[in-house]
Formats: C-alpha cells, sequence, structure tokens
C-alpha cells in the first residue's frame, strides 16, 4: 500500500492552529460561515462554553502536506449528545441495552449551531476524502463507538457518500429572497390569510407602544451585549436550562468577528426589553445568508418574539440584498412566516458492524418519513400559488 503523502496531526488546543491558515481553508470551501472561523471555535473553548468541564474534549484534526495545510475539521469527543441538535438518544439507548458504551463518541460539528456549513475544509476533493479516512482511522484508534458530522455542506456529503457513511436527513426552515423590493413586496406574495396574519402580529407589538433599534458589527456597545446576554440566559432559564455560552464567549465575538453580527433591540417607554442577534456570512453577495442565533426578553409581549426573531431580521434582510434567512432549528411554526423546509444532512460512522446495519435499516425508513414529511408540508405553502420563490 503506498504511504499517504499527508501528515495527520491532532490539535487540543484551537491557540496550536495557525489562524490564517485555517480561515484561509475556509474561504476556499463551497459554504463557509461565521461558525466555521477558527476565532470562533477558540472561543467556544477559552470561554469554557465548550471545554472538557461541559463534555466537549476539542481534539481538531489537521492534515498537512509539508508546512502546507490542505484539510482540517472541527473534531470533539464526546460524552453526552447535548447541543447538537441531531438527536441520537436512542442510539445510545439501545447500545446500553447490549451492554456496549455508546460514549464516548466522535462529532465533526460546531457545538451548540444548527446550521449547515463547510466541515470538512479541505484544498481539493481527494484531500477531503483523505480527510475523511484520517478521521475514521484515528476515531478507531481512540475506541471510539461512533464518529459524525453534522449539517455537511453538498461537498462534504458527496465525499462521505463516496466513503461509505450514512446519511440521515432532517428538516429546517429557511427563507429565500425572491428580490423583494421591501417587506410589503414580500407580504404581497403570500396567500390572503397569511398576509393578514402577520399584519395582526406585527401591529400587537407595534400598539404595545414596542420599537425597535438595529446595531450592527462596531455599533452594537458592551451595555448592549450585556442586555442581550441577560436576555439569552433568561430564555434557557425559563425553560429549565442552563446557558450553553458564557459571557466571555460574546465578549470575544465582539472582539474578533464584529463583522459577523446584528442585534435587534426592542424597546418600551425608551427601555431595553428584549433582543435578537442574527449572524451574517457574504453580505453583499448574491449568495449572502443570515442566520438567526439567540433571542430573549425581560418583559412579555404578546408577539414580540416573531418580531424579534423573524420580521425584524426580513426587512433587515430584504434590505440589505440578503439572499437567504435561516431560522435554525425544527419549527412547524416558521412555515407561516414564510420560511420553507429545507432538509439538512449529517453522515455517520458506527464501528460495530451490527448496529452499524441496523442503523443503516432505521436511517432508510426514516428518510422515508422525513420526504413524505417535506411534501405534506410543501403542500401548505404560505405563498399564493403563482408566488412560490
Amino acid at each position: 500500500m503506498a504511504q499517504s503523502p499527508y501528515r495527520l496531526q491532532t490539535n487540543p488546543r484551537w491557540s496550536d492552529i495557525p489562524a490564517d491558515a485555517w480561515d484561509a481553508l475556509l474561504e476556499r470551501q463551497d459554504q463557509p460561515t461565521p461558525f466555521m472561523r477558527h476565532a470562533y471555535l477558540q472561543a467556544l473553548q477559552v470561554s469554557h462554553s465548550a471545554s472538557p468541564e461541559s463534555g466537549w474534549v476539542a481534539q481538531p484534526l489537521t492534515l498537512w502536506e509539508g508546512a502546507t495545510l490542505v484539510a482540517a475539521c472541527p473534531l470533539y469527543l464526546k460524552a453526552h449528545s447535548y447541543g447538537e441538535y441531531v438527536f441520537d438518544w436512542a442510539w445510545a439507548r439501545a447500545y446500553q441495552q447490549q451492554g456496549l458504551a455508546y460514549y464516548p463518541k466522535g462529532l465533526v460539528a460546531v457545538p451548540f449551531t444548527p446550521a449547515s456549513g463547510s466541515r470538512l475544509l479541505a484544498r481539493d476533493d481527494a484531500s477531503r476524502r483523505a480527510l475523511l479516512r484520517a478521521l475514521k482511522a484515528h476515531s478507531r484508534a481512540l475506541d471510539l463507538s461512533s464518529t459524525h458530522i453534522l449539517f455537511m455542506s453538498p461537498a462534504d456529503r458527496a465525499a462521505c457518500l463516496a466513503e461509505g457513511w450514512l446519511e440521515r436527513d432532517t428538516v429546517q426552515f429557511h427563507w429565500h429572497n425572491a428580490a423583494y423590493r421591501d417587506f410589503e413586496d414580500f407580504l404581497g406574495q403570500l396567500s390572503q390569510d397569511k398576509r393578514k396574519k402577520i399584519r395582526q402580529e406585527r401591529r400587537r407589538v407595534a400598539s404595545a407602544g414596542v420599537t425597535f433599534r438595529v446595531r450592527q458589527g462596531r455599533e452594537i456597545g458592551e451595555a448592549d451585549w450585556d442586555f442581550f446576554y441577560r436576555c439569552y440566559t433568561r430564555t434557557y432559564h425559563e425553560h429549565g436550562n442552563p446557558p450553553y455560552l458564557t459571557r466571555a464567549f460574546f465578549t470575544d465575538l465582539a472582539r474578533t468577528q464584529p463583522e459577523s453580527w446584528v442585534m435587534f433591540v426592542a424597546e418600551r417607554a425608551g427601555e431595553p426589553i428584549a433582543a435578537s442577534l442574527i449572524a451574517v456570512e457574504g453580505l453583499g453577495q448574491p449568495a449572502s445568508v443570515a442566520y438567526g442565533r439567540y433571542w430573549g426578553a425581560v418583559q412579555r409581549v404578546d408577539c414580540l418574539h416573531f418580531e424579534a426573531c423573524y420580521y425584524q431580521p426580513l426587512v433587515w434582510c430584504i434590505a440589505n440584498g440578503v439572499g437567504r434567512f435561516e431560522g435554525g432549528a425544527q419549527g412547524e411554526h416558521k412555515m407561516a412566516r414564510a420560511l420553507l423546509p429545507q432538509s439538512t444532512h449529517s453522515a455517520h460512522d458506527l464501528v460495530h458492524p451490527e448496529f452499524a446495519d441496523a442503523v443503516s435499516r432505521f436511517l432508510e425508513r426514516e428518510r422515508a418519513g422525513v420526504e413524505a414529511y417535506v411534501e405534506e408540508l410543501q403542500a401548505h405553502s404560505p405563498f399564493k400559488q403563482t408566488s412560490l420563490p
């Protein structure tokens, strides 16, 4: 067997990887996102948001040809399945019932971030497939039960299928900008009942005396970030969960990636009462994307969530020529706000042959169910039949 021309390196700290080389490789991919930038991933680690203490042991893999970085991926060793948004709890229970250990497992993903994008950064298709083979060998050397690549890009997906990984489909809801002139032009393309509903929801917020101010990039001040974090943590606590992300994480983002963020702050009687945050990639380009990320409120106002998380961002996207808005994981209610179903993809490698076979059969049945679900959703489009984007 010919010796590989590549040298595999594992890196327990993101600071061990040259940021410029990582980001340069990311920019060459088919679907770069702000969440895969070196600064973002490093901030998750140094802020103790995704760290061994929280069950995320970073072990990013890099593939080198001499002194040149040719491929890389953000591998984490996981002792649980929290913060992933592609649910494999049933697989873990099945392992446990048979007296086998499902954890630790390997995960190639951005922690707490259900946004599709490039995961296997590579110079070309050959090095991407070499990275996959190195990932599989490394996972087996660590005696992991399985390795999972979540929310892949099309190039990642093609490489994984070519290498024999199992594929899993899930559904999200995305909005597409059909070159709308303004928000009213967009509303004009919806069916009458959906258009009426959105206008009613927006009137309720406005009649409650709520206005919004929008801050972008370095316009977002420390007081804005402080208030946003107060809202963010309140939302998690209201649902009985501790927040994933620390205040230090957002401090790092404001310093290292200010251009990636847009904040919408709701005010009433001159006081802030709610905030939402979106991330932006490729602003000013036809394929630009905005990602809805977090929100929270310190006062309850009817329909404020819809205004802060959907309508204000869509107004901003239309005004700034953003091509797509991704609303995050799950949520059929998003269809009423003109976010349409979109399949997302993950890849899975299970070491145990009998479990791999059983999961493969399960995924075939699940995929048929997902396809039927998407078809059913599409039959209830909020758009006029002549206005489908």
